[in-house]
């Protein structure tokens, strides 16, 4: 059957499936509450009104297993449900699936600070990870802005990046095995704190990133780093993006040892600034800035950079004034969002290819879209920018999506020329599955396709979704 035609068809749970979940895993581990139907139905996208048919809660793998095998039984898809942080519309259950929360599989595990391991459920919080390795002077170096809420599980499912990139990578680097549940019902034990297992292709990293399109992850055995030494932060003020890059290439010259390189432009300073209170930084509004970390003590090359440019710093020496500037970025997403959702896109290009792409989008937008602002952030050291639109007063809801989707198929032209990614690090969710022509080669679709007929062949687990849904 066609996948999108058996997606359609599931449309509402059957109430067997209901009374038969309550009584595998509890009355308290099962609702159909409106309330709770519409909290638990969505993530922060706002693309679509959440319709789930229920939510279920399973305590460990096995009830994974069993809500899964009942779901099958009854031909209901499943959409499995993390720290719903993402902004690509992942977690959104829109049209009657059943939402299988992976909240309750908090299991910690030892540290192990020989091997540097960890096992831990997929709901376990990223902060959490974090506090829990922290005595071993180590940690999940997989930081991101939504630590306390985002979960392991949705981190891997997504193959989340977060502000450590530019030093550690994203999230497949740092697991060594997965725990998952096919859409069969049975469960696939791959890798583990064995280092090194070369039997064949490595199966778990087709989990990570798949947007729970392939099976449901419900634990992993994480790789643990060394927690790094004293760091000193400073927010930089520049002219732009591309002006950010030079404050980049005298880091680099340096040797200067990032631990982040995060850009955040004048409009989310001010919305950050409304929102919060914060003061704006650099005491007037106009400035974009970037927020450096580094490892070491060496300011040296920041002051060589402010008498050679006039380029005003704000130094972070001490936790809390490092944290204090941290918040100027941190917080931009809740900032732009206290007065509507804007319209969000997540895009990647190689470093040396930013300035020419946002001089690009410059001149797209700047006819397109009268009225509208641009408020743009991001993990600039690795390449990724998130680009918001915000709405203006007087464009109603039809107008603005039909804006958007056409500024969204130009934007996405621009980001292949330039060779980059439509989707950096929030996947592909629902909101960029009509722009599946932006996502590769039609043979690279095709094997993608191919993948998700064989792991789910009638199509219940997150269906249309993900680069495989």
């Amino acid at each position: 059957m066609n996948l999108d035609a058996a997606a359609a068809d599931r449309t509402m749970a059957p109430l067997p499936l209901v009374a038969e979940l309550r009584q595998l895993l509890g009355a308290d581990a099962v609702t159909t509450d409106p309330d709770d139907l519409r909290a638990w139905g969505r993530d922060w996208t706002r693309v679509a009104e959440p319709r789930p048919c229920a939510v279920c809660w399973p305590r460990d793998t096995a009830g994974v297993v069993a809500v899964v095998r009942l779901c099958g039984h009854h031909g209901v898809s499943i959409v499995p449900s993390g720290g719903r942080t993402g902004l690509a519309g992942g977690a959104l259950a829109a049209a009657g699936e059943l939402v299988l929360s992976l909240d309750r599989l908090r299991d910690l595990g030892p540290v192990d600070p020989l091997g540097r391991t960890v096992a831990v459920g997929a709901g376990v919080p990223n902060q959490l990870v974090q506090e829990h390795c922290a005595p071993h002077a180590l940690w999940w170096p997989v930081e991101l802005a939504s630590k306390g809420s985002c979960s392991v599980g949705g981190n891997l499912a997504t193959n989340a990046g977060g502000v450590r990139v530019i030093r550690y990578g994203h999230a497949r680097q740092w697991v060594v095995g997965l725990d998952v549940v096919t859409a069969d019902g049975d469960v696939l034990r791959l890798g583990g704190a064995c280092l090194k297992d070369n039997v064949g292709p490595d199966l778990k990293q087709l989990f990570i990133g798949s947007e729970g399109t392939l099976g449901v992850i419900t634990a992993a055995t994480l790789r643990l780093a060394p927690l790094p030494g004293p760091t000193i932060v400073a927010l930089v003020a520049v002219a732009s993006a591309t002006a950010a890059l030079d404050v980049l290439a005298a880091a680099r010259a340096a040797g200067i040892d990032l631990m982040a390189f995060e850009f955040v432009s004048s409009l989310c300073l001010d919305r950050v600034h409304a929102h919060t209170g914060l003061p704006r930084p650099f005491g007037v509004q106009g400035s974009d800035a970037v927020l450096v970390e580094w490892i070491g003590d060496d300011t040296g090359w920041l002051e060589r950079l402010a008498r050679t440019t006039s380029v005003p710093a704000l130094l972070g020496l001490t936790r809390a004034d490092a944290r204090r500037l941290w918040q100027y970025r941190e917080r931009v997403t809740e900032s732009l969002g206290s007065d509507g959702a804007p319209h969000k896109n997540d895009i990647a290009v190689a470093v040396p290819a930013i300035a020419a792409l946002a001089r690009d989008i410059e001149t797209l937008w700047a006819p397109r879209q009268e009225g509208v602002a641009l408020a743009v952030f991001g993990h600039l050291g690795d390449g990724s920018l998130h680009i918001n639109a915000l709405r203006p007063g007087g464009v109603t809801e039809a107008d603005w999506a039909a804006r958007c989707r056409r500024a969204d198929e130009a934007l996405y032209d621009l980001v292949v020329k330039h060779g980059g990614s439509i989707a950096a690090e929030h996947g592909v969710g629902l909101v960029k599955q009509p722009y599946g022509a932006w996502t590769g080669t039609a043979a690279a679709q095709a094997l993608r396709r191919a993948l998700k007929l064989a792991f789910d062949p009638r199509g219940l687990l997150n269906p249309g979704k993900g680069p495989c849904g």
